[in-house]
């Protein structure tokens, strides 16, 4: 077997036998297949598409690169939950608490930001003292001793993952579904958990801009998940707008403690107990959806979970502190408002553009070597439907250095607002559930 066969296959369209893909993987993490041939085998099947089973066979390919974790001895149901990034999008620092409050255990490795999409670890590591550096057996121990964790991807899972999204970033590779859903599912399926959300987010400021693309990539990873033995459900949520207010990592941290006390983002709390339903009801913790609802809601009305958002800071390193008194997180020395240039009704709100003006104050980073500034970024004081006044601050910037009006950043929030007359309707925040 020879790689170049291979690629010339895929390039041509045709379908790969049995073993192949698996050998292709296995030879190039011994070393025996070079960078440029699994280069050009991606960017074949970026052209060409793999079909289900060749989708199976490189997701299993590449779970068996590394360590499988099994938590089966626990007699409580262990959980995961994924986004595929979007714009202020902060749900696993709200949700992982909520669940392991009403009974569940999360196992989650999560990841960093890359352009205008935000990474939940580069929001828990802009909290002082954390770390989410964990290897195998820290992070399993984590997982029976805390009952949750959130953990950067380790290199003893799913190694091959790692070594292929290196590749796929700098080739253009990157948006292929089967090679997205094959990265999301080996991932979810090596941490151990028994059942999975995924929460696939559509519009201008997700990787998947049309409900169509999202809907294939979510029934691509819920069927790699079952024929792994995962529950698997996904919900396709609406990213056409930022969710929340926050964009930009210590703010989004300020407002996902905030929405846990409950007096946060109703939008965004709202969504979490959407995920955090599925997946109990997928992994029998709940018997349905409603009972699912009521048990999640208890947890912030309580209290109880935004004491586990406390553990959680306090097992990662941090300042447990922090979550009764988010006042005390640095704060960026500038801040700029953004005024409504007249009185009106925002009509859109483009989420890609104010994850850019974030970028650009260094919320975000262009390659994956950028520094990440943890205090900079944007909060919207209004959404779709809102009406404002001439000259009324709908936007307030936090940045590291003084600004003006034609500074970069002003004008691409500026310009990512769609004023309209009259009454708008808020975008639906649930598209579809696919199960």
């Amino acid at each position: 077997m020879r790689a170049v066969d291979l690629i010339n296959d895929k390039r041509s369209g045709r379908t790969h036998r049995p073993g192949e893909i698996g050998w292709l993987m296995g030879a190039y993490l011994r070393g025996d297949v070079p960078d440029y041939q699994i280069s050009a085998w991606l960017m074949a099947v970026t052209w060409r598409g793999l079909n289900v089973a060749e989708t199976a066979e490189l997701t299993t390919a590449l779970v068996d690169s590394g360590r499988r974790l099994s938590f089966r001895d626990l007699q409580v149901p262990v959980v995961d939950k994924h986004s595929t990034g979007g714009v202020g999008d902060k749900t696993t620092l709200v949700l992982v608490p909520m669940l392991a409050a009403a009974g569940c255990v999360v196992a989650k490795m999560s990841g960093r930001g890359l352009a205008h999409s935000g990474g939940t670890i580069d929001k828990l590591e802009a909290i002082p003292g954390v770390s989410t550096t964990f290897d195998t057996a820290s992070f399993e121990r984590a997982v029976r001793e805390s009952g949750m964790v959130i953990a950067a991807q380790s290199p003893e899972m799913a190694p091959g993952d790692g070594r292929l999204y290196a590749l796929r970033d700098v080739t253009g590779t990157v948006e292929s579904i089967p090679l997205i859903a094959s990265s999301v599912m080996s991932k979810k399926i090596a941490t151990g958990a028994r059942a999975v959300v995924l929460d696939v987010k559509v519009g201008d400021g997700a990787f998947m801009a049309t409900l169509e693309s999202a809907r294939e990539l979510a029934r691509a990873m819920v069927d790699l998940g079952r024929a792994a033995g995962l529950a698997v459900v996904a919900v396709l949520s609406g990213m056409d707008a930022p969710l929340g207010q926050a964009v930009g990592n210590l703010l989004e941290v300020q407002e996902a403690i905030e929405t846990v006390a409950g007096r946060g983002c109703k939008e965004l709390l709202e969504l979490c107990v959407v995920l955090g339903s599925e997946v109990m009801v997928a992994s029998n913790a709940a018997l349905t959806l409603a009972e699912g609802r009521t048990r999640l809601e208890a947890t912030v009305a309580n209290g109880s979970a935004l004491a586990k958002l406390r553990d959680l800071v306090m097992s990662l390193g941090g300042d447990g502190a922090i979550v009764d008194e988010p006042s005390r997180l640095e704060k960026a020395p500038y801040r700029f408002d953004v005024l409504a240039p007249r009185g009106a009704t925002v009509g859109r709100i483009r989420a890609r553009a104010i994850g850019e003006a974030a970028m650009h104050l260094g919320a975000g980073r262009a390659t994956k070597a950028d520094v990440i500034d943890p205090v900079v970024g944007v909060v919207m004081h209004r959404g779709i439907g809102d009406t404002v006044r001439v000259g009324e601050a709908f936007a307030t910037i936090h940045s590291r250095h003084p600004l003006g009006p034609a500074d970069v950043s002003v004008q691409a929030v500026l310009g990512a607002i769609t004023w309209v007359d009259g009454p708008v309707a808020r975008p639906p925040l649930v598209l579809e559930v696919v199960r």
